[in-house]
């Protein structure tokens, strides 16, 4: 019974480390996509001219997952009378956040360009975007060293923590 409860807690923590490293490297991939998904909007903001709910919907049918949920519930929630562009932004963010791997620094840059969404003219927007984009190539080159440096190490640490565990259980 001892040997069953000892290769559970082995594989449960082995589990979490797992868990861990896969939110490390998954969060590089994320910022990317909103990084295209920001490049995207610039485009559909300025060449094509489209009202936001609409660039919106466009984004969310060629994005990939979790962006395009961001993408499609903000749609959503702009199609409702009296919707207000910042509110659905935060709720959308907020949304985002809890099915992606972004970090809160993330949360904060997405958060900070959505008070500014639909405030300014062409240029200043594009100025927006850019600003936007530089942020999170630095949140991205910093997510690819801790995904870099930790990834390994905490798949390996979760296998240990359990074997340490049942050393000092035993």
């Amino acid at each position: 019974m001892k040997w069953i409860g000892a290769l559970l807690l082995i594989s449960t923590t082995t589990w979490a480390g797992l868990e861990w490293s896969k939110k490390l490297d998954k969060r590089p991939k994320h910022i990317r996509q909103l990084i295209n998904a920001l490049q995207i909007l610039e485009a559909e903001i300025l060449y094509s001219q489209l009202p936001l709910k609409d660039a919106f919907k466009l984004m969310a049918r060629q994005l990939p997952a979790p962006v395009c949920s961001f993408f499609n519930r903000l749609a959503m929630q702009l199609s409702k009378i009296d919707a207000e562009l910042e509110v659905a932004w935060e709720d959308s963010v907020k949304e985002l956040m809890l099915i992606s791997s972004l970090g809160e620094n993330d949360k904060e840059i997405l958060l900070q360009f959505g008070r500014t969404l639909g405030q300014h003219d062409f240029t200043q927007q594009q100025k927006q975007i850019h600003l936007t984009i530089t942020h999170l190539e630095r949140e991205l080159e910093d997510a690819r060293d801790n995904q870099f440096k930790y990834s390994k190490m905490v798949k390996t640490l979760g296998f240990l923590a359990g074997l340490f565990i049942i050393i000092l259980l035993f």
